[in-house]
């Protein structure tokens, strides 16, 4: 049977605070928790309705009821299992790639939906500034799909991280030169902007080129895209070249 400790320890993880306080973050569904068990993921303890998962972790999982779940799931439709998984020690910033720094992106979704653009893109590492949602909010951790086992996240003060990168910094702005006809590097580092109000002013003056994706659109009404979107599109632009 499920305990109560267990049930306020899983619930607490939706804040951050408690997250780091334990040092401890939730996993949802059969194929998400499989990505994160074959990656170097620490696992704490897996919650199952079943035995599907077929892993050789007789100490480490609890089987418990339908109904169990769905008091510690943070879906609306719980998957089958739940993992609690060690937050990593974090990882050194390798600057001789291309690398996506995020300015204070606060939709968890977006967040996840990047994350995985990024490992689809062959992105390998994101700096986040302090104020961008944390990426093992379960929210983020849901969207990536297991993506967030391959892509390197760090936290930082972005404007004293770009200030010291020796290399192209792209900043992408309305404004900006078209993306199609700017010279793009295989190295550097991509600036993407809050949801609602873009790059930060501070960090728009660090930037050593400003790129846009230009409308094509007849009527020109749409204000702006979407900043996954707009992942997806300079990502696959910066690859093809």
């Amino acid at each position: 049977m499920l305990s109560k400790n267990s049930i306020k320890l899983i619930k607490s993880l939706e804040l951050k605070k408690f997250r780091n306080q334990h040092q401890l973050f939730v996993v949802e569904g059969i194929k998400s928790v499989h990505e994160f068990l074959k990656s170097p993921f620490k696992v704490e303890k897996i919650f199952s309705v079943n035995d599907d998962l077929k892993v050789n972790l007789k100490h480490q999982i609890e089987f418990i009821t339908d109904d169990e779940l769905k008091k510690i799931s943070f879906l609306k439709s719980p998957n089958q299992v739940l993992g609690l998984f060690k937050i990593p020690s974090i990882k050194k910033i390798d600057s001789n790639n291309l690398i996506v720094a995020l300015d204070a992106i606060n939709d968890p979704g977006n967040l996840g939906t990047i994350i995985r653009l990024c490992d689809w893109f062959g992105i390998e590492q994101i700096i986040c500034s302090n104020d961008t949602v944390d990426c093992y909010n379960p929210k983020v951790v849901q969207s990536t799909m297991g993506s967030l086992t391959r892509v390197n996240i760090f936290y930082t003060d972005l404007k004293e991280f770009i200030s010291s990168f020796d290399g192209p910094v792209y900043g992408t702005f309305m404004e900006g030169k078209n993306i199609y006809q700017s010279e793009l590097s295989k190295k550097g580092i991509i600036v993407f902007g809050n949801e609602a109000n873009g790059i930060s002013a501070e960090i728009e003056k660090l930037m050593s080129q400003k790129i846009s994706i230009p409308s094509f659109g007849l009527h020109q009404d749409t204000e702006s895209l979407n900043v996954a979107t707009a992942v997806a599109i300079i990502l696959s632009e910066f690859k093809r070249r």
